[in-house]
């Protein structure tokens, strides 16, 4: 959701390159456990948009950190270059961004 994906069919076409049936379970169990919502979606009536709650922001800082270490140790890493540089100076304001959806990880 940090890419500004909201539809399972967005999720599909990530790089991941995760199959339907294991994205489809991920999505219900993020659900069942209350870190993300699903509504159905404003733009296809039959499709549904999916976002976080409360709890899935509150696991945000968790989230970035894991991004800044990607960034630095793994050389697959999709964090955007200079990301762990910015993460370590701006703590905060990378989280306050990222929750006004202005950060693209």
């Amino acid at each position: 959701m940090f890419k500004k994906k909201r539809g399972f069919r967005e999720f599909l076409a990530s790089t991941e390159a995760i199959s339907t049936n294991i994205l489809a379970d991920r999505l219900k169990k993020l659900e069942q456990h209350g870190i993300v919502q699903k509504r159905i979606s404003k733009k296809n009536l039959s499709a549904y948009d999916y976002s976080l709650t409360s709890k899935g922001i509150d696991l945000m800082p968790v989230l970035l950190e894991i991004a800044a270490w990607s960034e630095q140790h793994d050389t697959l890493s999709n964090a955007p270059s200079g990301f762990a540089k910015l993460w370590r100076e701006n703590r905060e304001g990378v989280i306050a961004a990222a929750k006004a959806g202005e950060v693209s990880i």
